[in-house]
């Protein structure tokens, strides 16, 4: 069955609009049992049920609606004890993110210095242009060698001469 112009007239009982008439029809539509209605509309069968037959509502009306309505705010309401927060409650959010920031910044600037930091590339010697000056290079080996045992000379020389002075500084301090 279609419900259409009983919707049509629930809207316009909501909105104030409708007639003696109209309300009686909405009242002579859901004086009907429950299970005749339909689904959606059977939520509005109290609104209805409660009026009288030239359209006032029953005297005990006002004393069932508050009864339903304190029922319906009584589990609905909490107690909630109030809390001080501290200064420093507050800000503890913003010193965390203070220091996730620092910690980031940190690491950002010590990854960027390490990928920046190549060995220096700044040679005295042009090795493109590099010319041997030994054309036998055993003799070549010789001067290395050479060169080497004058510092291996130097070397010892100096350890001798600590030796030395550490010595003579034992021997003071006794």
């Amino acid at each position: 069955m279609d419900y259409k112009y009983i919707e049509q007239l629930m809207e316009r009982y909501f909105q104030c609009e409708t007639t003696l008439q109209e309300e009686q029809i909405l009242r002579t539509f859901f004086a009907q049992s429950e299970q005749e209605l339909p689904q959606e509309l059977r939520q509005y069968q109290p609104i209805f049920a409660a009026m009288e037959p030239n359209g006032q509502l029953d005297d005990d009306f006002d004393k069932r609606i508050l009864a339903l309505t304190a029922e319906a705010e009584t589990p609905k309401t909490t107690v909630v004890k109030a809390r001080t927060i501290s200064m420093r409650e507050r800000l503890q959010p913003l010193y965390r993110a203070a220091a996730i920031v620092a910690i980031v910044l940190t690491l950002g600037n010590a990854m960027n210095i390490t990928f920046q930091h190549e060995a220096p590339v700044n040679d005295d010697i042009n090795y493109a242009a590099y010319k041997d000056t030994y054309e036998d290079p055993s003799m070549a080996y010789d001067q290395v060698e050479d060169a080497l045992q004058l510092i291996s000379e130097g070397f010892i020389q100096a350890q001798r001469s600590d030796s030395l002075r550490s010595d003579s500084l034992y021997s003071e301090l006794r």
